[in-house]
């Protein structure tokens, strides 16, 4: 085998590999002679099957394969014998004309990954934001809780009041025809929810079990059904039953009717989830900081295929996002004035996962076989059951699909042992204080070059959520207040809809939170050095079970 280099220019290398046609040819009849002995034909013994039959028979199949198997063996000798470290798969293309019995002549092409001395980690300072989770704000998560257990009574002859449920029919009509949509029976309607069109709810106040009214609303101008919007229509309504809220009385009993044994439990457990989301949003904010010194302190090229592979994730991320906006065509023309800006988070984002890696090998910060498991185990779950084991192998035979599963446990595992390292003083702030803290340092324009508007947006619907309308019920999908958000994807496995707190009023489920913004200063880094590469083996896995 002859290795000739072509190209040595920065992180860019090109080599010419040349595989003898004598080394391929000898691949073949290795496994000819391995696959005779077993093979059966008429007129002959078994294992008797001539050579020169077995190779008339699989001739094309064992050149693919012993060619494959050449072209690989070349590949691992190539990356060994010259010491390199690929940022991404190297291109590897077979010169025109070949056939076999003939030399194989390869054209190799490849980025390598910088070589990062490992920084110094002393000296680094944090500041450590912490929110002390007070009685007032437990009883306040309590109370909240409490309204969203809320029960309505049925009251007889009584007028509807705002703050009460309605149980009724409706059909809406648009200029005297019923519209697609437009249809409900027995729906549950809280009055002054605000969760239907403006002026429907409105125009119930005053109806009686058994009252049949016809009510007026104009949709507005912007609304998601394009045959709707601005448009005026009716709906006959017919009125069953006229429900007021009970008193929710928080007490040992108010626990006990959720399965607890008391008021100080349920408390205890709001405590502690207050305790866990504000010291995640510690842990953001603490993390920013630290990206953000790591980042000030180190400039080095990157590989352009690993910027390109990341940009085009966050691009491919902020197109499905535009989509289903209100205004796809001008968020689409938002975030095209601001692709510049997005590639420099890309570049950055590749750098700090560099350079995270560089630190993690230097200290000795590994993901064990037991945790690379679990790891494996859980992104299994998405699939279906029955392409569950088809992913775990195809993620155990490749290197690369592995260690983009191993990257954020990876990351999050040196970014604590950074943080050990650290000098950190503790500043007791408010919740709002500590959420305005993590907002204005994405809206921030530092070394990470983010988009300013864009930022602060996404990262606030990332903490926040945000709320989105569901089509449970056909007359709820048309009448909701906001249908904005396409039902596609409310279908995608991976961003199920969540049944957050919805009522029996049909209040529609809160989606899963917002996906957050990419921010540069959240480096994914690749595990243990490996180049992290950014098409995710779940796609390629999940095209594997379509085919």
């Amino acid at each position: 085998m002859q290795i000739v280099e072509t190209t040595n220019e920065g992180l860019k290398r090109a080599y010419t590999v040349t595989i003898p046609a004598t080394e391929i040819s000898a691949r073949i009849e290795g496994e000819v002679k391995r696959m005779a002995p077993q093979m059966k034909m008429p007129g002959f013994r078994p294992g008797k099957v001539p050579a020169n039959l077995v190779k008339k028979m699989h001739g094309p199949a064992l050149h693919q394969e012993a060619l494959q198997t050449s072209i690989k063996e070349a590949m691992d000798k190539l990356v060994a014998d010259n010491a390199l470290r690929p940022a991404m798969q190297p291109d590897v293309s077979l010169g025109e004309g070949y056939e076999e019995g003939k030399d194989a002549e390869l054209s190799v092409s490849l980025e390598v990954l910088p070589k990062i001395e490992a920084p110094a980690i002393d000296g680094l300072k944090l500041e450590k934001l912490t929110v002390p989770v007070s009685e007032e704000s437990v009883d306040e998560q309590v109370q909240r809780f409490a309204e969203q257990q809320k029960s309505y009574e049925t009251v007889e002859d009584r007028a509807a009041a705002d703050g009460d449920q309605v149980l009724c029919d409706f059909v809406g009509k648009l200029n005297g025809e019923e519209f697609e949509g437009g249809k409900a029976e027995g729906q549950a309607i809280v009055i002054g929810s605000g969760r239907l069109i403006p002026g429907f709810e409105e125009q119930l106040i005053g109806a009686k079990a058994g009252e049949e009214r016809t009510i007026t609303v104009t949709f507005p101008e912007d609304y998601g059904a394009e045959n709707l919007a601005g448009q005026e229509a009716t709906f006959d309504i017919t009125v069953h039953e006229v429900k007021v809220p009970g008193e929710t009385k928080i007490d040992d009993d108010f626990a006990k009717q959720l399965g607890l044994d008391s008021l100080d439990q349920l408390k205890g457990l709001l405590r502690g989830q207050l305790e866990q989301e504000t010291a995640g949003l510690t842990r953001t904010q603490m993390k920013r900081q630290l990206l953000d010194q790591l980042a000030a302190g180190h400039d080095f090229d990157v590989p352009p295929t690993m910027v390109e592979a990341e940009f085009e994730q966050i691009w491919q991320q902020l197109q499905n996002e535009a989509a289903n906006e209100e205004d796809p065509e001008a968020a689409r023309a938002e975030i095209e004035a601001e692709k510049d800006d997005y590639r420099k988070i890309a570049e950055r984002r590749v750098r700090l996962g560099l350079l995270l890696s560089e630190i993690g090998q230097a200290n000795g910060v590994e993901v064990s076989a037991q945790e690379m498991q679990m790891l494996l185990q859980q992104a299994a779950q998405q699939y279906r059951p029955e392409d569950r084991e088809r992913f775990v192998d195809y993620v155990r035979q490749d290197p690369m699909a592995a260690a983009q599963l191993r990257a954020p446990l990876y990351e999050d595992k040196v970014v604590d042992f950074l943080i050990e390292k650290a000098e950190v003083t503790e500043r007791e702030v408010t919740r709002d204080e500590l959420q305005a803290a993590i907002e204005a340092d994405a809206d921030e324009v530092k070394t990470d070059a983010k988009p300013k508007k864009a930022a602060a947006k996404k990262a606030k619907k990332a903490e926040a959520g945000e709320e989105a309308a569901t089509d449970t019920e056909a007359g709820e999908a048309v009448i909701d207040a906001e249908p904005k958000k396409a039902p596609a994807k409310k279908a995608k496995a991976a961003e199920p809809a969540t049944d957050d707190g919805a009522e029996a009023e049909g209040k529609p489920a809160k989606k899963a939170a917002a996906k957050k913004k990419p921010e540069a200063d959240e480096g994914d880094v690749a595990a243990e050095g490996e180049a992290k590469p950014k098409k995710a083996p779940a796609k390629k896995a999940a095209a594997k079970t379509e085919d």
